[in-house]
């Protein structure tokens, strides 16, 4: 370590879904000084825009960008307040966002959801990472790349998410002309958070190669974008800029920054990077061939690679996305902690939440405790974990899940272990896809807040036939962004030497069952034959299920 003595820290940010989260971490070794959140007023807004309560179509998704200045302008001053450390300690300052989480500003950075006469326009709003309305404006940029063989459509497996920006752009051209023209800035959230603390606009390389088809230093060509429509043709001026890499410096707080955070003007502030690939470096996952899935409301998994391949269905391969130096190979689950919320909101009796309560434990707590009474296979089902579409390896948010050999039998607490082995059977599809590419997966690292539920990652462990190393901090990505904060801060020669020093895990936490692996070997087979009849051409019923509803929605 260089650069700073023992009492030096780094703050990490963590722009999250419903909130965010702050760490102050120790530069010396990572130790957690402090963490402070703050929830967003408005959470995920998929319902009607806020003030005006104009009504959101089917599979809308959005954010309020207020919410993300008042995480600088609570949750950084508490975490401060709460660690007893002064600003002059703070070597460095680092965020990380959800992706793609993108909104249309003015040149100055200003959201045009903030213009009086655009508050009440839903695309002039940020379009939240699930927002998964684009999904036609996805379907004609992969049919085209395809008929055109553009040479960045294999990077991401032959197929662009509706999540990213450029479905997410033509969507706001095609329905929304007046915001789509100005808009004069198309930005990540990643890096409109980085504008607001060093006053100028800055654009990373994480957010820019995965979401944004940077490839080779290059962006989609003019002609491409024209083929798609002929006002989308310029639609790359509003990204445009340098972009810098991660670990590198960004810029410093300016006063305005300084003020709401309590911080130091002038403290370095480093490039923006994406929650699930920032978590890397507090897992000690920064080398190759160590895939970390982050498992919350939805999965992340991200490996690093010496060599470039090409995977179907990946989200996307990136030099230097992850770690310079290195490959960085994405791919994901848009649901996961969701599809439990959802079930456990909707799917359990009264009778199983009196009981919970009464108790004092969650029902997600009480459902595990039944869950995990039972036999491997004794349910009798297997579920598909489409409830959020599918992010790899399929690419498409018309699917919906599904579950099957339901019975006049069949308790809550089946369907939701059938629910939680679905997600671990989709995580598995992912692992063994890259792996058959080429990509090695020697180590599976998991963080995140599901983490907690021990049962859950022991039948990830069994499903998968690996071991799992967990992350031990419960702010991984808050944490990640701390070790970044501290590279761009010089306070390490950079993020291996970092990541070794302040990341934080337990080797082998978890340990496959050869029994119930075997078992479930048998499930995942029933899971892999429902996976390619509804998702690769066996049934359309899914997708007419999904028109039908969006056209009864209008």
């Amino acid at each position: 370590m260089t650069g700073s003595d023992n009492d030096a820290v780094a703050i990490g940010i963590d722009f999250g879904t419903l909130s965010g989260r702050v760490v102050v971490a120790s530069v010396a070794d990572g130790r957690e000084l402090a963490v402070a959140e703050h929830v967003y007023a408005h959470g995920a807004i998929e319902d009607a825009l806020p003030g005006s309560g104009v009504r959101l179509p089917r599979s809308w998704a959005l954010q309020s960008p207020q919410d993300w200045v008042d995480v600088l302008r609570n949750a950084v001053p508490a975490a401060l307040a709460a660690a007893g450390v002064s600003p002059d300690r703070v070597v460095g300052v680092s965020t990380d966002f959800t992706a793609c989480t993108i909104l249309p500003t003015t040149a100055d950075g200003t959201p045009l959801c903030e213009l009086d006469e655009f508050r009440d326009r839903p695309h002039a709003w940020p379009k939240l990472w699930k927002h998964h309305a684009a999904q036609g404006q996805a379907d004609r940029i992969n049919a085209v790349a395809a008929e055109r063989g553009e040479e960045w459509l294999p990077r991401y497996g032959g197929k662009i998410s509706s999540e990213w920006a450029y479905a997410k752009g033509l969507q706001l051209l095609e329905e929304d002309p007046e915001i789509y023209a100005r808009a004069e800035r198309w930005i990540e959230a990643a890096d409109w958070i980085v504008w607001q603390l060093c006053g100028e606009e800055n654009r990373n390389s994480c957010t820019a190669g995965y979401k944004g088809i940077v490839q080779d230093g290059k962006r989609p060509s003019r002609e491409y974008l024209a083929a798609l429509n002929p006002e989308f043709a310029d639609f790359n001026a509003k990204m445009e800029h340098p972009l810098t890499p991660l670990g590198d410096k960004a810029g410093e707080l300016t006063g305005q920054a300084a003020a709401w955070t309590g911080l130091n003007a002038g403290t370095v502030v480093a490039a923006g990077n994406v929650d699930a690939h920032v978590t890397a470096a507090s897992a000690k996952a920064v080398g190759p061939a160590k895939m970390v899935a982050i498992m919350g409301t939805s999965t992340c998994h991200v490996v690093n690679g010496e060599n470039l391949t090409e995977a179907p269905g990946m989200c996307g391969v990136v030099r230097d996305g992850i770690t310079k130096g290195l490959w960085g190979y994405e791919a994901g689950q848009s649901g996961v902690g969701d599809i439990f919320a959802w079930f456990t909101a909707n799917g359990v009796p009264g009778s199983y939440t009196d009981e919970a309560e009464k108790r004092g434990i969650s029902v997600h707590q009480y459902l595990t405790e039944l869950a995990e009474q039972q036999a491997v296979g004794q349910h009798g089902l297997v579920a598909l974990d489409w409830h959020s579409g599918n992010r790899s390896v399929l690419v498409d948010h018309d699917l919906h899940g599904v579950i099957l050999g339901l019975g006049l039998q069949t308790k809550p607490e089946e369907i939701y272990r059938a629910l939680v082995e679905a997600t671990a059977f989709g995580t598995r599809m992912i692992v063994e896809t890259l792996q058959k590419s080429g990509v090695p997966i020697e180590e599976f690292v998991a963080a995140g807040g599901l983490l907690k539920n021990k049962w859950l990652m022991q039948t990830y462990s069994d499903v998968l036939r690996m071991p799992i190393t967990v992350l031990t901090s419960e702010q991984g990505p808050a944490l990640g962004s701390a070790i970044h904060a501290a590279v761009a801060a010089g306070a390490y020669p950079d993020i291996y030497a970092a990541s070794e020093a302040m990341g934080k895990v337990e080797r082998h936490a978890y340990v496959p069952d050869r029994t119930r692996a075997d078992a479930y070997d048998e499930l995942y087979a029933v899971y892999e034959e429902l996976h390619d009849h509804f998702g690769r051409g066996g049934s359309n019923a899914l997708h007419t299920l999904h028109r039908i509803a969006t056209e009864a929605s209008k």
